[in-house]
């Protein structure tokens, strides 16, 4: 049996890749070694531009049951101090309070839509490769078969079995100094700020909701999620034990951080509850992406501390940035070395937000010089300058990938527009549901139509107006909605168009 793509691994990252290889005409096969989906929650929201990704493929309708288009979200938080985002012109801070887990029905649901196989109980055993194609070793219900395929994609997480067996590296540091206790709760209603929505702890205070809340001798959050209210409490330098983690266990927990009692009562509801233990953390970049016809994807590719909720954000994004470079490679229209701006363009992505993180856990340790540092940035983010870096760093909106050209917009991601075109008004994220690559013409006559002689199986066109003053005047975007090209030139003259043949060579292979 041969198949195009084999994707090992169903979580978010994986069933995201599938989906967006199927757009683009390819037919993976995904591989799982759970005979189901998970039931537990890892996650219980998006953060930053995937957001906007989703909103791109029609997701984001699905996942929050609403067709508004997604808002920048007003406030969140940096290494445990609040990051006020109303000042911002330009918010990149998106976020979706959704749990994992539907997130992962939802990709399931669309990739079946999509005519994608999912294989569950199907587990990744070998490997071998060679110029033509990949045989997966899979240990199925029914006994070990192999399978052909052109490539293999691992997204198979932190201990992803695909990259053991390509022998690619996992250098990085492991911390064991953190506890990390979570549980699903009840709290009396009389604790609950009905304006803030925040808890008043007795003998303490208010602490507001979603929050990291940091003490002298750890951390507290207090999440009350629409799907059930979460408390945390992480301490530094303290026993894990080894006993089952317990309600009770959390409790003195909290006490130990927060300094008091904080009546908690069991979860209400049918869950699943999370009631879970953490100790230590990873913080890894595998030494490559790529090894052949193998790719790293997600997790197997980048772990992480889940401060901030980077991770999601993250992995998805290389899905999207990966789909239509593998698919354009099966097609046989992708320019040489493109597959390979999967890697130079997203590990940089990886390497930032393994340093944010890094620097927000620095900030949430216990410690009068953390304290004194913490003074320090509490002070630097009322300059709206710094926390609009730092919003546009913890979102991804401040990655710009080296493309064609040098207009202000090339190489970043597209800006939210409403064109209008023969048929009415649309939203440019209504556009790109197919995710194919679109030339998106502005100029009064539709001056750069010709340009797409030869790619017009591959490149789609769209000729519109817009009713707003500065902006571009024609964009060409790349499936995972990156802008390759841009024009500011109401008439294009022939050095223009030239410069947008060139582009879209460089992104879409020689015309036909």
């Amino acid at each position: 049996m041969t198949a195009d793509v084999v994707i090992a691994g169903a979580g978010p990252n994986g069933l995201m890749l599938a989906c967006e290889l199927s757009l683009a005409g390819v037919r993976p096969i995904v591989l799982d070694r759970l005979p189901g989906r998970t039931e537990e929650n890892r996650a219980n929201g998006l953060v930053g531009q995937v957001v906007r990704a989703l909103d791109r493929r029609g997701l984001y309708e699905r996942l929050s049951g609403s067709s508004e288009p997604p808002r920048p979200a007003p406030a969140f938080v940096f290494g445990a101090m609040p990051l006020d985002l109303s000042r911002l012109d330009d918010n990149p801070m998106y976020g979706l309070q959704v749990p994992q887990r539907r997130i992962e029905q939802v990709l399931e649901e669309r990739a079946l839509e999509l005519g994608v196989e999912i294989r569950r109980g199907h587990e990744l055993t070998g490997l071998s490769q060679d110029e033509d194609g990949v045989t997966a070793e899979i240990a199925g219900p029914e006994g070990p078969y192999r399978l052909r395929t052109r490539h293999l994609v691992g997204a198979d997480g932190g201990h992803s079995v695909t990259r053991k067996l390509c022998g690619i590296g996992f250098p990085g540091v492991t911390r064991d100094d953190s506890v990390s206790r979570s549980a699903h709760v009840t709290v009396p209603a009389e604790l609950i700020d009905p304006v803030t929505g925040g808890l008043n702890v007795p003998g303490y205070g208010p602490i507001p909701p979603f929050m990291h809340h940091r003490t002298d001798h750890g951390m507290f959050v207090y999440a009350p999620f629409p799907t059930g209210t979460l408390v945390n409490a992480t301490e530094w330098n303290q026993d894990a034990g080894d006993q089952p983690m317990s309600l009770d266990e959390l409790r003195e927990s909290v006490r130990r951080v927060l300094g008091v009692d904080l009546p908690i009562g069991p979860p209400e509801g049918p869950g699943p509850h999370q009631l879970r233990r953490l100790s230590g953390g990873n913080t890894r970049l595998a030494e490559r992406f790529r090894d052949g016809r193998v790719l790293l994807l997600g997790d197997a590719a980048h772990v992480h501390s889940a401060i901030g909720g980077p991770g999601l954000n993250l992995g998805l994004q290389d899905a999207v940035n990966l789909g239509w470079k593998l698919a354009a490679e099966i097609h046989g229209w992708a320019p040489p070395g493109l597959l390979d701006t999967y890697e130079t363009e997203r590990r940089p992505a990886a390497e930032r937000v393994v340093m944010h993180t890094q620097a927000q856990s620095a900030l949430i340790a216990p410690g009068p010089e953390v304290t004194a540092l913490r003074v320090l940035f509490t002070e630097l983010l009322r300059d709206g300058r710094t926390t609009k870096h730092i919003a546009d760093m913890m979102s991804g909106a401040d990655i710009r990938y080296d493309l064609e050209g040098t207009h202000p917009l090339a190489g970043r991601p597209a800006p939210d527009l409403v064109l209008e075109t023969e048929t009415g008004s649309v939203r440019l994220a209504e556009l790109t549901r197919t995710a194919r690559p679109l030339l998106i013409d502005l100029t009064p006559d539709a001056a750069l139509a010709g340009a797409l002689d030869g790619r017009r199986d591959r490149v789609d066109l769209v000729t519109a107006k817009t009713g707003r003053e500065g902006l571009p005047t024609a964009l060409l975007l790349r499936p995972d909605c990156y802008v390759a090209w841009a024009s500011d030139s109401p008439n294009p003259d022939a050095k223009e168009r030239d410069t947008l043949r060139t582009a879209l060579a460089s992104a879409f292979g020689p015309a036909r």
